[in-house]
């Protein structure tokens, strides 16, 4: 009987060490987020913004010009949120494309 009882003991521990494996796992924490922004300039045309925020951001053509008058009107927007590896293949996209279309146009990214 004794070693029953020891058995039931053993099996009770383990319960415990699986709730701790559960707990542990649920302290996971997701990667931080990177908001990407488009800047204002005083030369790079209203439709070449446009393009860019439909091309590197899915965006249709109605949402594209709303964010574009944005960036016009306040300066920078945010044009999306993401991982940062996927943040920084996004700005370096388009600034890229910008310069390669000889447009000033600034993309940045900042933790969120």
């Amino acid at each position: 009987m004794t070693a029953w009882n020891v058995t039931m003991s053993d099996e009770h521990e383990g319960d415990d060490d699986a709730s701790v494996v559960v707990e542990t796992r649920s302290k996971t924490k997701r990667p931080p987020l990177y908001k990407v922004l488009l800047l204002n300039d005083d030369y790079t045309p209203m439709e070449f913004v446009v393009h860019v925020l439909e091309r590197f951001f899915g965006m249709n053509h109605a949402q594209a010009f709303e964010v574009m008058l944005t960036v016009h009107k306040k300066g920078v927007a945010v044009v999306g949120v993401f991982s940062h590896e996927i943040a920084e293949t996004k700005v370096a996209q388009v600034m890229d494309f910008a310069r390669r279309h000889q447009h000033p146009l600034q993309c940045t990214m900042e933790k969120e």
